[in-house]
């Protein structure tokens, strides 16, 4: 097992994640009690993936003593605003079946963010989550959001792999103490990942796959990454990284692979604001 993280607040979370995010309803617990099996701490949801009861079944299921355990879930957009936030903190509690959360993101940089923090400061102080942070947030929003309220983000979930790298992000995310945690790491196999030459023959360098080279390669950039499988052989495979460590020339042959550019969405574009409005407002019709 990898080496914990330290964030800011003094907190420890766990360098390799497992996340649940498009895992079919029925498949879910028991990936998540694979997961745990397989020696995974950390766990990642959120209220957007409809996942948080079977993957609190999934704990419930492994065993595991609740204190060993880093579980992570996000607040949704149709959940935001000081009231409605808090209220959904205590929904996803009571789904999880859990006391409370190690880390609560706010998922989304758009509505009522300032709002939403008040209540996740709230809850933290009230013992409902043990600290909190954001996804997807510039460093700029993430800052002017810490600076203006009493607790400061101590982790920023963004988008990154070999193809859209996003060093100067991380780069002042990391000077601003903040924990970087790395969604998508395969990029969803998407630009041909899983076949690309090129972390293909570092792999074969060391008898590691593709994904084993990009889970390391986030590691040593101080990164924590959430992968994901329903397939107990490749949790395994994606959490046995700890017995080989990347070269600085094996960094910078993967540093050449970046395109500078998301393969989802860009959450700086007015599009995207338009994308999440209408899906919530679809999602409201249809309820």
């Amino acid at each position: 097992m990898l080496d914990a993280l330290t964030m800011s607040n003094g907190r420890s979370i766990p360098a390799q994640g497992f996340g649940v995010f498009q895992i079919p309803a029925e498949q879910t617990a028991d990936a998540v009690a694979q997961a745990i099996e397989v020696g995974y701490r950390h766990i990642d949801t959120a209220q957007s993936y409809f996942n948080e009861e079977t993957v609190g079944e999934g704990i419930r299921r492994s065993g595991i003593d609740r204190s060993e355990l880093f579980v992570t879930t996000k607040v949704w957009l149709d959940n935001y605003g000081e009231d409605a936030t808090y209220a959904s903190v205590k929904a996803s509690l009571e789904k999880l079946g859990l006391e409370y959360v190690d880390l609560m993101l706010l998922h989304q940089p758009f509505n009522d963010v300032y709002g939403s923090w008040r209540a996740l400061e709230q809850a933290q102080a009230d013992g409902l989550i043990h600290s909190i942070g954001v996804a997807n947030f510039t460093p700029a929003r993430l800052h002017d959001l810490g600076s203006f309220n009493a607790v400061y983000p101590v982790v920023n979930q963004i988008e990154i792999n070999p193809f859209h790298q996003q060093v100067e992000r991380v780069a002042e995310l990391q000077k601003l103490g903040v924990t970087v945690e790395a969604w998508a790491p395969f990029g969803e196999g998407r630009s041909g990942l899983f076949d690309n030459p090129v972390l293909a023959g570092i792999g074969q360098q060391y008898g590691k796959s593709v994904a084993q080279v990009v889970l390391r390669w986030l590691y040593q950039r101080g990164i924590v990454a959430l992968s994901k499988s329903v397939h107990p052989e490749r949790m395994q495979q994606n959490f046995a990284i700890d017995d080989f460590a990347l070269t600085e020339a094996d960094m910078a042959t993967i540093a050449g692979l970046d395109a500078g550019a998301s393969l989802f969405f860009d959450h700086e574009a007015t599009g995207t604001v338009d994308y999440f409005t209408n899906l919530i407002a679809q999602r409201r019709n249809n309820s």
